[in-house]
């Protein structure tokens, strides 16, 4: 037996989705844009500690002796053996932060257009204005969902 084919939003193409369900995505999406910003605030603040402890470091002796946690073990080093593997780091964690704020810009657009297909309001929200005649927004009707 073959299974249906499913349409944007998990409902099988051409299935309308009940009031419930497009709540339930809609709260879906909104929760992983939410994960998407607090992980990018979090490198964020990582990239600004690397960048410290990088600018600290250049100012310090090459051959003196410091630590660094290592898979939660803490390891004796010297300068010029971390200064290059925290510079690698720094930049990896700056790609991951342009790959996240990619990935937030397409989750905030995916959220935009299911509000606009399922005319989504939030509470405090003002009504929408009229549709103009002629537009996709008015084929639906005045009907909508409203999310607190």
């Amino acid at each position: 037996m073959a299974e249906p084919v499913k349409g944007r939003g998990g409902a099988p193409a051409g299935k309308v989705l009940s009031a419930e369900q497009v709540v339930s995505r809609f709260n879906r999406l909104r929760q992983d844009q939410r994960g998407l910003a607090s992980k990018a605030a979090e490198l964020e603040l990582e990239l600004n500690e690397h960048s410290l402890v990088i600018e600290t470091l250049r100012e310090v002796d090459p051959t003196r002796k410091c630590f660094r946690m290592v898979g939660g073990v803490l390891v004796e080093r010297t300068v010029k053996e971390v200064l290059p593997a925290l510079e690698s780091n720094r930049e990896q964690i700056s790609k991951l932060l342009e790959a996240l704020a990619q990935q937030l810009q397409a989750k905030g657009r995916e959220l935009s257009e299911f509000r606009e297909r399922h005319n989504i309001r939030l509470l405090g929200e003002e009504e929408p204005r009229a549709p103009r005649e002629g537009s996709e927004g008015s084929k639906g009707g005045p009907g909508g969902v409203l999310v607190s």
